[in-house]
Order: C-alpha cells, then sequence, then structure tokens
C-alpha cells in the first residue's frame, strides 16, 4: 500500500508540475512558434523539472519522519511524472489538433529547418540530411500519434531522472 504522505505529495507536485508544463506550452505558442525549436527550452523545462523533484522529495522525506526508502522516494517522483507528463501532453494535443491545427505544420516545418541546418552544422552528407528531412516529413511529431510515443518517451526519460534523485533522498541504511 502507498503511504498517504507519498501519494499526497506526488500527485499534488504532479498537477503543479504538469500546469507549469503546459504554461510553458501555451507562453512559447502565444509569443513566437519559432521558440519550439530553441535548444535553451529544452534545458529549461529540465532544469524546472528537477528542481520540482528536488522540491517534491526534500518536503516528502521531511514529512514521512523516519525511513525514506528508494522505492518510497521513486514512486514518489514517479506519480508526479505520470501526471505532469499526461496533463502537459493532453494540453499540446488540444493545442496542435483541435484548437489550432495549422499551428502544427508550421511547426513541423520549422522543425525540418533547423534539423537540416543542424546537420549540415556537423557536416552531414547531403544525402543523408535529405533521408534525415524525408523520413521527419513523414511524421508530424505534433500529432496525436506521435505526441502520445512522447508522453511514454518522457515518462522513460523522466523515470530515469527519478531513480536517480531517488539514490540521493533514500534515507541511509542503519546497518552499514
Amino acid at each position: 500500500m502507498i503511504n498517504e504522505v507519498i501519494k499526497k505529495n506526488g500527485i499534488t507536485y504532479g498537477i503543479a508540475l504538469g500546469v507549469i508544463l503546459a504554461l510553458i506550452t501555451a507562453t512559447l505558442y502565444a509569443i513566437d512558434l519559432k521558440l519550439f525549436v530553441s535548444g535553451w527550452i529544452g534545458g529549461l523545462t529540465f532544469v524546472i523539472y528537477v528542481v520540482v523533484g528536488i522540491l517534491l522529495l526534500t518536503k516528502t522525506k521531511k514529512e514521512v519522519n523516519g525511513f525514506f526508502s528508494f522505492k518510497d522516494a521513486f514512486t514518489t517522483f514517479f506519480i508526479a511524472t505520470i501526471i505532469a507528463v499526461a496533463i502537459s501532453s493532453l494540453f499540446s494535443i488540444l493545442l496542435f489538433n483541435v484548437i489550432d491545427p495549422e499551428a502544427k505544420n508550421t511547426l513541423s516545418e520549422l522543425l525540418v529547418k533547423y534539423m537540416a541546418e543542424t546537420l549540415q552544422k556537423f557536416g552531414t552528407p547531403a544525402s543523408a540530411i535529405n533521408e534525415a528531412l524525408t523520413k521527419m516529413r513523414e511524421n508530424n511529431p505534433f500529432s496525436v500519434t506521435e505526441q502520445l510515443k512522447g508522453l511514454v518517451f518522457s515518462v522513460i526519460g523522466y523515470s530515469i531522472l527519478g531513480l536517480i534523485l531517488a539514490a540521493f533522498f533514500k534515507s541511509k541504511s542503519t546497518q552499514e
């Protein structure tokens, strides 16, 4: 059975993080679609995720008043991750497939252009660039299917972060 503090904090922080991520998406959309292909935005999102994860685990560890196992720390983070990624993905799916479907086409072209420029900077042969761009055009990353795939990969990626943070926040064994 999951400890009520772990469940409560995971849900609360998951909702808060999901809303933050959705607000970031909405802000980027409102300001300029070109921001979606900016590398620093991804970095900023990761930093926000780490900071919220640290705050979540620090608070939960204090509230459990005792032993905070690796499993409990990871479970807390994982609950928050599932909820946050679900909220963020649902918002993106609604934004790019219901509210403004034309934006996903614009973003796809911006991503293709960005990828072409990046591959050229790294000296990738033209044939390989053309092949990569053709594959990108076949799979719109903002379609519902691709967004759902992204959700799965986000959960996996952030779960790895959760494993690392859980290792830092677990209580030390008394038999060392």
